[in-house]
């Protein structure tokens, strides 16, 4: 497990040292020169060239730009905001509970709908499991803005049940109820997901020879379900869920911006298209960061759900 941990951590080090270069580089490789981004277009004197060229080292080689970036950022220095005016640190700080929140709000009706859709799909064959199939197969197949218009334009405009974009909440209750509409449009193409990935695996454990020997014992059909089918089958479920769950970090941008919540997701938008380029940088480098701990997470759980995991793979070792 030493060897593992290390091994893993080594990896996950390797991911975002090369992450860093991919991000530094394509960001610094972009045609136009990145004084003029800085500027936006306002005339500017010789003199006040010079001071932003000094300022964000750009008449040092690009290694050397490079060493000095991520050194502050070893430091949790990600620079300054050219949109904002304000440390990338700080600004990160202000927006990341939005988007944590809303996450922690999608990854609970990614479970509770998904996984329970699965067990139903499964375990009640015929028309309850060919219309969770279809609708299944809708949710997955729509992406996540058109179903913010759709839960927008039906919910927030015809019925008024929820608040619109751009609606301000004040204390953790209102904040809650404000997301539900964006965790929903955010939630229903990864639950979908699940839920197919649940009823299969339950599927191939139904038709597992040591479940027929516990039906034909005469145990009870919850008891096998519970003890023999569900346990059994929550490995595949857990580590597709937890690639759905970084799934959910990357894709809040697109719901955040239909909803106008204040999150880190909107915050890539609109630094992307005002070439603000430092908070673009940390952004995606937090984002690779997540996806490889969360992956780590997954795969460290897996073998204590199942622990014919941590068999196969001594066996394999």
């Amino acid at each position: 497990m030493t060897r593992y941990l290390v091994g893993r951590l080594l990896g996950l080090v390797s991911v975002l040292f090369v992450t860093s270069l991919l991000v530094f580089g394509a960001v610094h490789l972009a045609p136009g020169d990145p004084v003029t981004f800085l500027l936006h277009g306002r005339p500017a004197t010789p003199e006040a060239v010079a001071a932003l060229r000094s300022q964000y080292n750009l008449d040092d080689p690009m290694i050397v730009q490079y060493g000095k970036w991520l050194g502050g950022v070893l430091q949790g220095d990600f620079g300054n905001s050219a949109q904002y005016h304000q440390p990338v640190t700080e600004l990160l700080a202000t927006r990341l509970p939005g988007t944590a929140m809303l996450v922690a709000y999608a990854a609970v009706l990614v479970s509770l709908i998904g996984v329970g859709a699965g067990i139903l799909a499964a375990l009640r064959p015929g028309v309850l499991d060919r219309s969770i199939l279809i609708g299944t197969g809708v949710a997955t197949a729509t992406p996540s803005f058109v179903t913010a218009i759709l839960l927008v334009s039906v919910f927030s405009v015809q019925l008024g049940w929820f608040p619109g974009p751009g609606t301000t909440a004040t204390g953790f209750g209102d904040r809650l109820y404000q997301l539900t509409l964006p965790a929903f449009a955010l939630a229903m193409t990864f639950a979908g997901l699940l839920a197919r990935v649940t009823r299969s695996a339950m599927l191939d454990e139904l038709g597992r020879e040591h479940v027929e020997v516990a039906r034909a014992r005469g145990v009870a059909g919850k008891t096998v379900v519970r003890r023999h089918v569900l346990r059994n089958s929550l490995g595949p479920v857990v580590t597709v869920g937890g690639t759905m769950l970084a799934g959910l970090l990357i894709s809040t941008s697109i719901v955040e911006t239909a909803f106008d919540v204040p999150g880190i997701g909107s915050l890539l938008v609109t630094s992307v298209t005002a070439q603000d380029f430092a908070v673009v940088q940390a952004i995606t480098l937090l984002s690779v960061a997540a996806f490889v701990l969360v992956n780590l997470a997954v795969d460290l759980l897996a073998p204590l759900i199942d622990p014919r995991l941590s068999l196969l793979g001594e066996g394999s070792s």
